[in-house]
C-alpha cells in the first residue's frame, strides 16, 4: 500500500453537488483539501434535476450560471392522473439542469482550488490518534485531520446510514427525445404524474431533452417483472404521460436504476465523520429539493468547520433547519404511492390549484437558514429567444 505525497487537512470523498460545495468552500478558506470521485468521468445519475431558487442561490455564490450551461426555465407545475390534469405557476422560478452537466461543472471550479482523485473507490475508512485513514481502490492511501462523507445515496461500508422512513422505494430515470409538439407542450414546466404504486416528474433539461425520474414501490415493479411493462402500465393509467411519450424516442438502451431510497432520513444523532448531501439528509424527489438541500448542508458544514464547530453541533443545525419540511414531504410522498392518498391529492389539488404552490413553498429549506442570503430568491431572466410563454392546462 502507498500512501500520498502530501497529506490534506480535509478528505471529502464524493464529487456530487454536496463534495464539490464543500471542498471549494473549504480550500478558499486557505485549506489543502483533496477529493475523491469514483467515477472517472462525467455521469448522469438518478435524479429529478431540479434546481429551486436555494440551489441557484448557492451556485451563485460560487459563479455557477445554470442558464450558461443550457439549464431550462421552469415556471409552471403540472399534476396529472388518470385522465385528469391541473396545473399552477409555481411560486418562485426554478431551472431544470442534468446531473451529468452540474456536476462536471462543479468538480471542475471545486479542481481549481483541490486535488480532484477521479475513478477511486475509498474502501476502507479508519480513525487513529485523531487522524482519518482513507485506502482507495488504486491501493493508494489517504490521511487527513477530517473527513466529510458525501457519497450520495451510496453508504461507505461501515459508515451506513439508518433506514429511512419510507425505503421500499425503486427509483427509475430515463432521458427522452420528444416529438417537435410534446417538446412545446413542455416547456417551462414541471410536470407530476401520479399513477398507481408510485409517482413521476417529467421536465426538459439542456439541448430539450426530457428527463423521466419515477419512483415505484418495490411490490409493483415485482408484479410487472421489467421496465418495459412497468413503463406501458404506468402509461396505460396516466393518459397525460401516454401523450407526451407516445412519440418519444429513449435516448438509452435501459434506464438507471437505484435502490433503497433513504427517504425521511435526517441525522438528527450526532455522527462523525462530517456527512453532507444525502448522508445527512434525503427528501423526497417530488420536492425538488434534494440538490438545494446538498448544496446548503455542503455550506453550513464549511462555515461551521471554519468557526471550530464540532460534526455534532452541525448535525444539530441542519436538523433544526429541515425536519419540518422533510417530515411534511415524508408524509406526502407516503400517501402519494397509495390509492387513497393519490385520490385525495388530485382531489384537493382540482380544487384548490394554489395548494400546489403552498406544498412547494412548504418542502424548502427555511429561508432564514440561507447563508449569504441578500440575492437568495432574485427572478431569473428569460434568456433572449426563450420561449416565455406559460404552458395552459390540457
Amino acid at each position: 500500500m502507498t500512501r500520498a505525497s502530501a497529506t490534506p487537512d480535509h478528505l471529502v470523498i464524493g464529487g456530487g453537488p454536496a463534495g464539490s460545495m464543500l471542498a471549494l468552500r473549504l480550500a478558499k478558506a486557505g485549506s489543502r483539501v483533496t477529493l475523491v470521485e469514483r467515477e472517472p468521468t462525467a455521469h448522469h445519475k438518478v435524479c429529478g434535476e431540479f434546481i429551486s431558487r436555494e440551489a441557484i442561490h448557492y451556485l451563485d455564490q460560487i459563479g455557477i450560471d445554470s442558464l450558461a450551461l443550457g439549464a431550462e426555465i421552469i415556471r409552471t407545475i403540472r399534476l396529472s392522473s388518470g385522465k385528469r390534469v391541473v396545473s399552477a405557476s409555481l411560486p418562485f422560478q426554478a431551472l431544470s439542469l442534468s446531473r451529468r452537466t452540474l456536476d462536471e461543472a462543479l468538480l471542475t471550479r471545486a479542481a481549481e482550488k483541490c486535488t480532484i482523485l477521479r475513478g477511486h473507490t475509498v474502501e476502507t475508512l479508519d480513525v487513529h490518534a485523531g487522524i482519518w485513514t482513507a485506502r482507495l481502490s488504486s491501493g493508494k492511501s489517504l490521511d487527513a485531520s477530517n473527513v466529510f462523507l458525501a457519497t450520495g445515496k451510496h453508504d461507505l461500508r461501515g459508515f451506513a446510514r439508518p433506514a429511512g422512513r419510507q425505503g421500499d422505494l425503486i427509483g427509475f430515470k430515463m432521458h427522452w427525445r420528444l416529438a417537435p409538439a410534446q417538446i412545446d407542450a413542455l416547456r417551462q414546466t414541471m410536470d407530476l404524474y401520479l399513477f398507481p404504486g408510485g409517482y413521476g416528474g417529467l421536465s426538459l433539461i439542456e439541448d430539450n431533452v426530457a428527463n423521466l425520474c419515477l419512483v415505484v414501490r418495490r411490490s409493483v415493479l415485482h408484479a410487472h417483472g421489467a421496465w418495459p411493462k412497468l413503463l406501458t402500465a404506468i402509461q396505460a393509467e396516466n393518459v397525460h404521460l401516454r401523450r407526451l411519450l407516445g412519440d418519444a424516442q429513449p435516448l438509452w438502451p435501459r434506464p438507471l436504476a437505484i435502490s433503497p431510497i433513504p427517504y425521511g432520513y435526517l441525522a438528527a444523532e450526532p455522527r462523525s465523520p462530517w456527512c453532507i448531501g444525502d448522508q445527512a439528509a434525503v427528501i423526497p424527489s417530488f420536492t425538488g429539493d434534494g440538490i438545494s438541500i446538498a448544496l446548503h448542508s455542503a455550506a453550513l458544514a464549511a462555515e461551521m468547520f471554519l468557526a471550530s464547530r464540532s460534526p455534532a453541533d452541525y448535525h444539530r443545525t441542519l436538523s433544526a433547519q429541515l425536519h419540518r419540511s422533510l417530515n411534511f414531504a415524508t408524509a406526502l410522498s407516503r400517501a402519494a404511492v397509495t390509492a387513497p392518498g393519490r385520490a385525495a391529492a388530485f382531489l384537493a389539488a382540482s380544487a384548490f390549484p394554489h395548494m400546489m404552490a403552498m406544498i412547494a413553498n412548504s418542502t424548502r429549506i427555511p429561508a432564514d437558514a440561507l447563508l449569504g442570503i441578500r440575492g437568495a430568491h432574485k427572478s431569473i431572466s428569460t434568456p433572449p429567444g426563450t420561449c416565455s410563454a406559460t404552458p395552459q392546462p390540457e
